[in-house]
């Protein structure tokens, strides 16, 4: 038995063993006339004891280590890309930094699941803090048992008040309500609580009272119901830092356009009104960004691609910028989070797109991750050896609702007679 998967199986023995000796403190102190039931804790309890036991590991103990560097190779692209990776270790000096999450009670279980596979692939080296933000207030089932399966770790819970999770002013319910009803048949399209999510997501979780009165500068996105398959043995965020990355994704797909109808021209819009005032909050120039990522046509109209939010890792005062909060401001005025169903995905990635330069933004490629039936998993065989999925299984550079390839051929883009600005591609007007 190799010495990595020893030590797991030592972490989930201890996890059991403290939470069984909680639920026994817990059952004796409420003599089961708590608002959390002891047959719950023991549900809950016994199914996320079935999830440790899932996809332990099997490591090659010949090919486990950690490489320094691998090259990206996509097949039917005419370049590669070369990533170095810092040396493995947990002893470096940790950074102002969290997992951030919104979730939901009674989605406990998801959560249980997601923590189980960031602890053991990841944060039983570094102890990071998780930031767990609510619409409702926590359960105390819900404290206890993310407290204990964060084992050293921190945790802090938030709730979200109506000022972050209710209609603005400007928006008349009622047509919004008709628009809802309208959209019934696109992903979401009925449900008013995911365009909340959407909205709190885009403008406020990152001015939330908690998450400022933590001082954090970077945060990495978790959520319910998500896997990591690859065992991680570097600091992401001081990677980050060191190679003065500001935004970093792992999965990039295509919005449907029936959800973010009006987007585009609005993004637009804000650029020439932005321009009109004397403001250009996109002046590099295209080839030293990602700007072909979301546009393949000089800025015609919007491909739909962004990067899944559901993994993402980024500096906090990115979004704490002039640029951003006006770009906010302006797209919430205009009430597409609640007239159409826009997401903070293409909101995130079309700002990250427009304003930050090319080598900002990273492509964690060495975290195999699943959200829904959708998953990455590095295929270069320096990495897939200490990763518990399968290659053929990513959607990558094969399925057509991946935006990998845009991303790649946008990174590469290198026309030296190519002076337009971001700014310049937005003002045009076909």
């Amino acid at each position: 038995m190799s010495v990595r998967k020893y030590s797991c199986l030592l972490f989930q023995l201890s996890v059991g063993i403290y939470l069984l000796g909680a639920l026994f403190f817990i059952g004796r102190k409420t003599n089961l006339e708590s608002s959390t039931s002891s047959s719950n804790l023991w549900e809950t309890l016994s199914a996320y004891n079935t999830h440790l036991q899932k996809d332990v590991p099997q490591y090659d103990a010949k090919f486990d280590a950690q490489p320094d560097s691998y090259i990206i190779d996509p097949p039917n692209l005419p370049y590669t890309q070369q990533v170095s990776l810092p040396p493995a270790t947990n002893k470096t000096e940790r950074q102002a930094a969290a997992f951030i999450v919104l979730v939901r009670n009674s989605e406990l279980q998801g959560m249980l699941q997601s923590m189980h596979d960031v602890e053991g692939r990841f944060n039983q080296k570094f102890n990071y803090p998780w930031v767990f933000l609510n619409e409702e207030p926590f359960t105390e089932e819900f404290e206890k048992l993310t407290t204990m399966a964060a084992a050293p770790s921190k945790t802090y819970y938030g709730l979200v008040n109506e000022s972050m999770w209710g209609y603005p002013s400007w928006i008349d319910q009622t047509k919004a309500a008709k628009m809802r009803e309208i959209m019934k048949n696109l992903p979401y399209g009925k449900s008013e609580s995911y365009r909340h999510m959407c909205r709190f997501q885009s403008g406020f979780f990152w001015r939330h009272p908690l998450v400022s009165s933590l001082n954090l500068e970077y945060y990495w996105r978790v959520e319910p119901d998500v896997r990591y398959f690859c065992d991680l043995d570097y600091d992401p965020f001081l990677y980050m830092k060191q190679n003065k990355k500001k935004y970093a994704f792992n999965i990039s797909f295509k919005e449907h356009s029936g959800t973010i109808v009006t987007l585009w021209d609005t993004v637009k819009n804000f650029a020439i009104e932005s321009t009109k005032k004397g403001k250009n909050y996109f002046p590099h120039k295209v080839t030293d960004t990602i700007f072909k990522f979301i546009s393949t046509n000089d800025g015609e109209s919007y491909n739909g691609c962004h990067f899944w939010t559901n993994f993402e890792i980024a500096r906090l005062d990115l979004w704490h910028t002039e640029a951003y909060q006006e770009f906010f401001e302006y797209l919430d005025r205009n009430g597409g989070f609640f007239y159409e169903r826009w997401g903070d995905a293409p909101i995130h990635s079309i700002f990250a797109a427009l304003f930050l330069h090319k080598d900002e933004v990273h492509f964690f490629n060495d975290i195999g991750y699943k959200h829904s039936i959708y998953q990455h998993c590095p295929a270069e065989d320096r990495l897939i050896r200490r990763c518990t999925c399968n290659p053929s299984d990513s959607l990558d550079f094969t399925d057509n609702m991946s935006c990998l390839t845009e991303y790649m051929e946008a990174r590469h883009y290198d026309q030296p007679n190519d002076k337009r600005t971001v700014n310049d591609m937005l003002l045009i007007k076909k």
